[in-house]
Parts: structure tokens; sequence; C-alpha cells
């Protein structure tokens, strides 16, 4: 939990809001087909469920009171991904610190699998 301390009182936000609040904004990026997360029986990659986004999603709160991100994305068939990355990273980043105030030290993407269509 970070927590955020004024002259009225402290705030303390969990984890499944920066969770919930990166998931929405990497699955609403151009060319994000959606989450996903490794099968640790069989080792395959399966995409997620809207509801379950939170399993591609990895949030670590630093010591400092800030927020690192791990993301597991599929993306489509044909896109630039390091332009797709740069563009979820910069979107993750602007959406959690305008909507919480907490700083985004490091945002770390894998993309696990390409969807053809």
């Amino acid at each position: 939990m970070v927590s955020i301390y004024n002259e009225h009182g402290n705030i303390n936000i969990s984890r499944a809001v920066f969770t919930i609040l990166t998931g929405d904004a990497a699955t609403n990026c151009f060319g994000v087909k959606g989450m996903t997360v490794r099968n640790v029986s069989d080792g395959f990659v399966h995409m997620l469920k809207p509801e379950f986004m939170g399993k591609g999603v990895h949030v670590e709160i630093n010591p400092d009171n800030t927020i690192s991100i791990e993301l597991h994305i599929a993306v489509d068939q044909g896109v630039n991904i390091p332009v797709v990355c740069e563009s979820i990273m910069e979107e993750v980043g602007y959406k959690v610190t305008g909507k919480t105030g907490v700083e985004v030290k490091r945002i770390d993407i894998f993309v696990d699998k390409m969807i053809i269509d």
C-alpha cells in the first residue's frame, strides 16, 4: 500500500487500484490485444478475460512511495512493437500518476504473444 501524508491526514492506496488503472490504460492503447499470463503447469501463454487482467500486471511499491510496474501483453500482428510499448508506457504513467498522484518509477513490458486475425 502506498501512503500519502498531508496536513489533513493519510491516504492509503492499495496495489489493486494501481493494477486496475494500469490494465485499463494498457488495454486501451492501439495494437494491444489484451493482457496475458503464463500458465505454470503447461508453460503456455494465455490471454486473460478483461475481468482477470490484473493477473497480467504486477505492481511493486518502492521504499520511496513510488511504484514499478510489470505488464504482460499480447499485441496485434503487424504492429511496431517498440512504438506500441512506448505508447503503453506513456499512457500508463500519465493515467496512474494523474489519478493517484503517485510517481511511476519504472514500467517493464513483456510482449508474450502476437495475435493473428
